[in-house]
């Protein structure tokens, strides 16, 4: 059964059609290095022809023209790392359960390009909603504050009736 396999393989391989699974009976090969076709330099020896020469500064033309928008697409990548890199150390993962409601306006954000995933929709949501209530969060603060202080005030309480 093995033997057929390998066999199959050797005659795909004569016909020179490419596998699209390697075996590991095959041996490993490195590939070929690719030729490189070097059509942009002329050579003294080669012939003066005009067209060669059009053809040659059409494409270096083209080439030349493209980079200004490869190095604007480069920086843009660039800057989208790095602001991602530099935000990222703020974000804190937290599993919510939300509405099939609030779900739907999270996809239709999703949708309209606003965000790029319902993740970072929720998370500015979740945000602004933070904003919007800063006076009950500062209220929660100072309670907190009160519940820490009456702990502490306990636990000086216990102390002193054990000495």
């Amino acid at each position: 059964m093995v033997s057929d396999s390998v066999d199959q393989q050797s005659e795909i391989k004569a016909e020179g059609v490419a596998n699209f699974m390697s075996s590991p009976y095959d041996s490993y090969q490195e590939p070929p290095p690719p030729s490189v076709t070097d059509d942009l330099i002329l050579r003294e020896e080669e012939n003066d022809n005009p067209s060669d020469r059009a053809r040659t500064a059409s494409s270096v033309r083209e080439m030349a023209s493209r980079i200004p928008e490869s190095l604007t697409a480069i920086g843009r990548d660039i800057s989208r790392t790095i602001e991602r890199a530099m935000s990222a150390k703020d974000d804190y993962v937290v599993a919510v359960k939300v509405s099939a409601d609030a779900q739907e306006k999270l996809d239709q954000l999703v949708q309209a390009g606003v965000f790029r995933s319902r993740a970072e929709a929720a998370a500015y949501l979740i945000d602004e909603g933070v904003k919007t209530q800063s006076a009950l969060f500062d209220r929660v603060q100072q309670k907190l504050a009160e519940i820490e202080r009456l702990r502490a005030e306990l636990r000086d309480l216990i102390i002193e009736r054990a000495n």
